[in-house]
């Protein structure tokens, strides 16, 4: 490669650090349920989004290994081909009829990420001609699923229905706007703040609009059954595209859509990201499925990951600090990136991981400390970190 290249490369990532938005990968390890090793100290982890506390329960491990002892043969660790070819392992079926029933025995697509089911949703369903109204707030795999799209696409204020009415009036006013797609988060990752989900089903319904819904941070936290704010809120049947996450909550790795029987077929011929992907390792898929069967088993978890954030959300509100949402993510909004970097490092100090979470992931502005609860957290968390603000 030309020498010039690399020069571009090396200045740009100078304005990086001087802006203090220069980012390098941490080698963290599991230290236990609820704690991690970097740099050679334990930490309690507030860093991550194990919000039931799944990923790092030894015992739960035991267990699944116990129960599919008879399939140990089964439990491959890679697929070693796309689910089209020779990847659809039998642990896909399962898994999909365990999610299916946990949804109303709606369809259901498993794919390997939240960030390739994003990305490929979109383009996948919406042609030239339709318009896309996405939340300004929505994850950066949404804006560039947007960014993929021949569909327009318009982004409405922050959970702001009133704008986003208005885009859909002028649009269904336009004789030129094919279909319609509303797109939001539920749990907001950055804000910890919720959708009105009912209020955007209305507006669905209304204006003859397909509601696509993120709902990474919200599965496995909300809803009797875990299946996230729209079980919450009672409008699961009518989001045609719901989206959750595996590698959060349920502490494992992938992704699934649940959807119409005939969405879904649309999906594994048109969807970029599944056809060309090699599978899940069928070791990974058993372990969802595993997880998805016992949810009933964690109503008392869901609980207490929402009663820790609040107690916490609670102690900033007390000492007037910039913070917001009403979920398991908690922010702490510092302002500048070097107030973030140096809160972070308070926190880090004191054995809290926490780290500052800067633009371009957050607005000019408003860097903060982002806290993502887990269930197991010990009782004085929220005191420990107390004395810290």
């Amino acid at each position: 490669m030309p020498a010039s290249f690399y020069q571009r490369i090396a200045e740009e990532l100078d304005v990086l650090r001087q802006a203090g938005q220069y980012r390098v990968l941490r080698e963290i390890a599991e230290a236990g349920s609820t704690e991690v090793c970097w740099q050679g100290r334990r930490y309690v982890n507030l860093a991550g989004n194990d919000y039931l506390g799944l990923a790092a329960d030894r015992d739960w491990r035991n267990r699944f290994y116990a129960e599919c002892r008879q399939d140990t043969a089964q439990l491959g660790l890679s697929a070693a081909s796309s689910r089209l070819l020779t990847g659809n392992h039998p642990f896909y079926g399962r898994l999909e009829r365990s999610l299916g029933a946990l949804y109303n025995n709606r369809a259901v697509l498993i794919l390997n990420s939240g960030y390739h089911a994003n990305l490929g949703i979109l383009p996948a369903i919406s042609r030239k001609g339709d318009l896309i109204l996405a939340d300004k707030l929505n994850h950066a795999s949404l804006i560039d699923g947007l960014q993929l799209c021949q569909a327009d696409y318009r982004r409405y204020r922050h959970l702001d229905y009133r704008h986003l009415e208005q885009l859909l009036s002028e649009a269904r006013r336009n004789p030129e706007v094919r279909e319609i797609f509303i797109v939001s988060e539920s749990v907001f990752s950055m804000d910890g703040d919720l959708a009105d989900l009912r209020h955007l089903a209305e507006l669905r319904e209304r204006y003859r609009a397909v509601l696509v819904l993120d709902e990474a941070h919200a599965v496995g936290v909300f809803g009797p059954a875990g299946a996230g704010l729209a079980e919450a809120q009672g409008v699961l049947g009518e989001v045609d595209f719901l989206v959750g996450t595996l590698g959060k909550a349920f502490g494992s790795a992938g992704a699934y859509v649940v959807t119409e029987p005939a969405a879904r077929e649309y999906l594994v011929n048109k969807m970029r990201p599944l056809i060309f992907t090699t599978g899940l390792p069928p070791v990974v898929v058993a372990w969802t499925d595993f997880v998805v069967r016992h949810l009933p088993e964690l109503a008392g978890r869901r609980d207490r990951v929402r009663q820790l954030a609040q107690q916490w959300s609670e102690v900033l509100e007390a000492r007037r600090l910039a913070t917001g949402g009403n979920s398991q993510i908690v922010p702490l909004v510092a302002g500048s990136n070097p107030a973030a970097v140096a809160l972070a490092e308070r926190f880090q100090q004191a054995g809290i991981l926490v780290f500052a979470i800067r633009p371009p992931t957050v607005p000019p502005g408003t860097a903060r400390l982002r806290f993502s609860f887990s269930a197991t957290l010990d009782d004085d968390v929220i005191a420990r970190m107390a004395d810290l603000v």
